[in-house]
């Protein structure tokens, strides 16, 4: 018996449940692993939209952080929103003490609306501080454009010109998600540090995409910490794929829940209940 592995989201908060921790520690429990978190922001939120963020102070998550590192052991953290140069620095000082097996980072900077959510100090931030500790990075494509200050990829061609920068900025996997493109299709580019990949599925015909990029980068975190240390180098490859299925029958399924007005969340525990 291997015990189970242990995963952290550092994430803000979303009372409706869908996105942000409490979907990612859906994720991490749907998919086997134990999950803890640290609060980044208190969001007034809900299926509808984002009234308002109340940013948690970088001390306070310094001390959530450590705190936490002292007593259990990680084997893979998730990243999400950050929204300050500060609290990314804050993260990074604290990991690199203390590093897990695996770091996912979730870039979350473009609302669906198309709004920035961070500024300029903020991007940088991310790009330059996170980026290159993360081992794994999951823009959609306007976050992607935004990393490289660049037009958001309207085919499979232009998504393709953007993994040599998108890798330069020192990630070792990039999973560009390509599902801002129109089409049949919803298709993913996966780079390596031996090439690049394409990862297709059909697109599902649904409003229910509250939380999809959440729910991605948890996934492909708890899938991580289940493969075994001495696991190889394909490894990575392998638990990417299994989120992307995991993800693509969660919204399948989401049309079962009935949570809110808006843009619903998916089912995590699809396979559950």
């Amino acid at each position: 018996m291997h015990p189970i592995a242990n995963v952290l989201t550092i994430a803000g908060s979303d009372p409706s449940g869908g996105a942000g921790l409490q979907g990612d520690l859906k994720t991490f429990s749907a998919l086997g692993v134990y999950g803890t978190n640290v609060i980044t922001a208190v969001i007034a939120q809900n299926t509808c939209g984002v009234a308002s963020v109340y940013p948690v102070s970088p001390q306070v998550i310094r001390e959530q952080l450590e705190h936490l590192l002292k007593d259990v052991t990680l084997d893979a953290v998730k990243i999400g929103m950050v929204a300050s140069r500060e609290v990314a620095e804050v993260i990074a000082d604290v990991l690199r003490k203390k590093r897990p097996r695996w770091i996912v980072l979730d870039p979350v900077m473009v609302a669906k609306s198309g709004d920035i959510l961070v500024d300029d100090a903020g991007i940088r931030a991310v790009r330059d501080i996170l980026v290159p500790l993360a081992d794994v990075i999951t823009p959609n494509l306007p976050e992607a454009a935004v990393l490289l200050d660049s037009p958001s990829p309207t085919s499979l061609e232009e998504m393709e010109a953007m993994l040599p920068g998108l890798m330069q900025l020192g990630a070792p996997y990039v999973v560009l998600k390509g599902g801002h493109l129109r089409g049949a299709t919803c298709p993913d580019l996966l780079a390596t540090p031996s090439g690049h990949e394409w990862l297709p599925a059909s697109r599902i015909d649904t409003d229910n995409l509250h939380g999809t990029g959440c729910a991605l980068s948890s996934a492909i975190a708890a899938c991580l910490a289940k493969q075994p240390a001495s696991a190889p180098a394909n490894a990575a490859v392998a638990a990417i794929s299994e989120a992307k299925q995991w993800l693509h029958a969660a919204l399948e399924a989401s049309a079962r829940l009935n949570v809110g007005k808006g843009r619903g969340p998916v089912h995590h525990f699809h396979a559950w209940w």
